[in-house]
């Protein structure tokens, strides 16, 4: 297997339970945070053509299009499609949902006015290329948006440091400069009630962590310009009413990164 095929087959793996857990509210990082924080740095996009990129069951590329955007989703793994199809066809928001390879972005050249990414192209083994593919399907001016694990501080080894209350405090990092392939990481989602997690088989994600200055690098060589950046932190009312957002008070979890085609 190349390792486009070793991705597809993990994702296609992980897509029914991932549906199912994310959508019954347990991606907490997600919904109280991420997600978000993602909107309100996302410039108006209402009666703009765009692609959500990595768009799994379709969450996030339905919360786009209900901002105006007419939008075109392209997953890798055929269950998240399904799912997001059948979303689209009980609730219609104008989505156009496509099975396809980020790695290869089989749409005419300057086809939409922005493109989004959320979690997804760290999970990608070809950055640039994927950033190449991007700014081909972009019109003059259009934007990509994308959201990352923060490279600095989420590399990979982390570990959380707890007091004896329980409460992040601090975060211990290693591995940054090892930008290795094909990592395999296995978890579930934590909020999930401990009985319930033990009969499920965990998410296994092949990741492919690059450094911060070779995200930067990617951008740059692939003819975008850098306009902005974001890494959400909880307020103190999000971290009280989801204890598990905390850490992100701490030390960023998440990189936001907002790029044009000039």
């Amino acid at each position: 297997m190349n390792a486009n095929d070793v991705v597809a087959a993990h994702w296609e793996s992980n897509a029914e339970t991932w549906t199912i857990y994310s959508r019954a509210g347990y991606d907490k990082y997600r919904d109280a945070l991420n997600t978000p924080a993602f909107l309100d740095m996302l410039l108006p996009v209402a009666g703009l053509a765009g692609l959500d990129l990595g768009c799994g069951e379709g969450s996030n590329t339905r919360a786009v299009a209900r901002l105006g955007a007419r939008m075109t989703g392209l997953d890798i793994a055929p269950t998240f499609i399904r799912y997001a199809r059948e979303t689209e066809a009980e609730a219609p928001l104008g989505i156009d949902y496509v099975l396809g390879d980020g790695q290869s972005i089989d749409f005419p050249e300057a086809s939409f006015d922005f493109v989004t990414a959320f979690m997804s192209m760290m999970d990608m083994a070809d950055q640039r290329g994927v950033l190449k593919g991007i700014l081909r399907v972009l019109k003059p001016g259009g934007f990509l948006q994308f959201s990352i694990l923060h490279p600095c501080f989420v590399p990979p080894t982390r570990r959380n440091i707890r007091n004896e209350a329980g409460e992040p405090i601090a975060v211990e990092i290693a591995d940054y400069f090892d930008e290795r392939d094909g990592r395999i990481d296995r978890w579930i989602f934590s909020s999930i009630p401990q009985a319930e997690r033990a009969t499920l088989t965990p998410f296994a994600i092949p990741r492919f962590h690059r450094t911060l200055s070779t995200w930067v690098s990617m951008i740059v060589e692939a003819g975008l310009t850098i306009e902005a950046f974001g890494e959400p932190v909880a307020s103190v009312e999000v971290a009280l009413a989801e204890p598990m957002v905390a850490d992100t008070r701490i030390a960023p979890i998440f990189l936001h990164v907002r790029a044009r085609r000039t």
